[in-house]
């Protein structure tokens, strides 16, 4: 190893490539790729939620034969693994953050968890008392709505546009879905949402490689 190496930058422009490799650097350790935050979530909905509106079509109509318990065992498997991915990849980037953003990470996904739980404990409790397709609406709207305002409240915590974007989305598409009713709203939330989603992974990613 040469010892010289170990000296400092003779001139100024050396030592601004310095800095510059060593913050890009960092910005890669501490930043997941967008594609795995996004991307996954996208394809869950995408898949599960299209197999929802074929299985269980308006008018009670069935444009594809398939199991009735096989379009939600395919979407819980697919947020099951979205999940996964999601958090493997944020705990390799934040796993050694500390302070301020990491309390707010974690109270962030207890808002997550426990308004999850609570919303859902209400729902089981009303809808065993409404016509199916009712029940399977209040259900996906309901998850859906969540969902958008939770992007929605990200996106003020951490002042990121993007998310912000993609929570009003969701919530926009949330409201068409449900007024177009049973049936049409999960082809909406499928197409516009899990579409939406892939294109703001998309878009995020790169925003990533601009900053990099």
């Amino acid at each position: 190893m040469d010892p010289d190496d170990d000296l400092p930058p003779e001139d100024a422009a050396a030592a601004l490539r310095l800095i510059e490799d060593q913050r890009s650097a960092t910005v890669r350790r501490l930043d997941p790729d967008a594609r795995l935050v996004y991307w996954p979530w996208g394809v869950a909905w995408l898949v599960g939620f299209g197999l929802f509106f074929l299985r269980f079509s308006p008018d009670d109509r069935e444009l594809l034969r398939l199991p009735s318990w096989l379009p939600l065992t395919v979407l819980y498997a697919l947020l099951l693994v979205a999940a996964i991915v999601q958090t493997t990849a944020g705990a390799r980037a934040y796993g050694q953050v500390t302070g301020a953003s990491a309390r707010r990470g974690h109270w962030y996904l207890w808002a997550w968890g426990l308004g999850s739980v609570s919303v859902y404990a209400g729902l089981g409790r009303v809808s065993e008392h409404l016509p199916h397709d009712l029940a399977a609406l209040l259900w996906s709207a309901t998850a859906v709505g969540l969902t958008g305002a939770l992007h929605m409240a990200g996106g003020a915590i951490w002042l990121d546009r993007d998310l912000f974007r993609l929570g009003i989305w969701i919530s926009v598409l949330n409201v068409v879905g449900v007024i177009a009713g049973p049936g049409w709203h999960a082809l909406v939330v499928s197409v516009a949402g899990g579409g939406g989603i892939l294109v703001a992974g998309a878009i995020a990613r790169r925003r990533q490689r601009n900053r990099r």
